[in-house]
């Protein structure tokens, strides 16, 4: 037994894929998106829809308030406690999404070292030499490791140690780390890629206009002043927060939050063709072959895993 995941870049059908698996093995769905843990981005999120939820259960969806900052390593938490539920109650545990970074805390063992703002704001209040040469008593190899041209890097690495003693070469060393290097994962895992290829911009495009079309402006209206720091980022509501404030017109809030969704797919692939775990299902003509080979790679891999024994 273990985790299935379906990861790859946006616009690639991967909840689609994750809902049919789900449906023919009792599978639950965990979602690896950054921004589908908040409430009342909807539209813009490409969030499952309520029947969707309803018939399949779903995870960090509809976590937070948007004003709230929804840390990775709380997502971590959450999720990983989700996964070891669903697998006790013998049900499949489905990660689904494109944010790579939630992916890999989900399913290796990433460490979210603590911070804390007043020993933050004492290395902030350094200068930046000083807080190098900080950083290089502690641990003198510490520039194979952290680029001390950047003071954001430093004092992070600086923080860490003074709160927990762990110099940037002691966490390197780590089981940890080399299990997250060495792509070596918590749980058994079968992973899945979904690239849509040369078409990933029509794809993209489509989507998008299908989000104005459902009410994406109007969502983005209704939300943007409960919107916080990382939600008012999320693609999408960052490029028609101007238009609903006047300050920019549709078609060009459509054309920037395209480019930016192209830009995040883009990352997005990148991110995933670098994991050698993933098994890339080929696409095909049409959304109904990708998934029709998805599925048949995936049956055979819960088969391998005992989960439909």
């Amino acid at each position: 037994m273990g985790v299935v995941a379906i990861v790859g870049p946006t616009a690639a059908a991967k909840s689609r894929l994750a809902m049919q698996v789900a449906r023919r093995f009792g599978g639950e769905i965990i979602s690896v998106d950054s921004m589908q843990v908040y409430r009342g981005l909807d539209i813009g999120t490409a969030k499952p829809s309520r029947t969707d939820r309803k018939e399949v259960p779903h995870h960090l969806i509809d976590v937070v308030d948007p004003a709230v900052t929804f840390s990775v390593a709380e997502h971590q938490r959450m999720g990983v406690a989700a996964i070891e539920d669903i697998e006790a109650r013998r049900a499949v545990p489905l990660v689904v999404g494109g944010s790579g970074l939630h992916f890999r805390a989900l399913v290796d063992p990433l460490e979210f070292p603590p911070t804390d703002a007043t020993v933050r704001a004492e290395i902030e209040a350094l200068e930046p030499e000083d807080a190098v040469v900080a950083l290089l008593a502690a641990d003198p190899d510490a520039a194979r490791l952290v680029d001390l041209a950047n003071p954001r890097r430093v004092a992070r690495a600086l923080e860490i140690h003074r709160i927990t003693g762990a110099t940037p070469s002691a966490r390197a060393s780590s089981t940890n780390a080399a299990a997250v290097r060495n792509y070596e994962p918590r749980f058994p895992l079968r992973a899945f890629g979904l690239d849509p290829g040369d078409r990933l911009e029509e794809r993209v495009t489509a989507r998008f206009d299908s989000m104005l079309h459902a009410g994406l402006v109007e969502e983005v209206e209704r939300m943007q002043n409960r919107l916080g720091v990382t939600a008012a980022q999320g693609v999408g509501y960052k490029q028609l927060l101007p238009v609903v404030r006047g300050r920019a017109s549709l078609e060009e809030g459509r054309r920037a939050a395209i480019s930016a969704t192209m830009g995040l797919a883009k990352r997005q692939r990148t991110f995933f063709r670098r994991d050698p775990r993933i098994t890339w299902i080929p696409w095909h003509d049409g959304d109904d072959t990708v998934l029709e080979h998805g599925l048949a790679a995936i049956t055979v891999a819960l088969e391998e895993m005992a989960w439909t024994s």
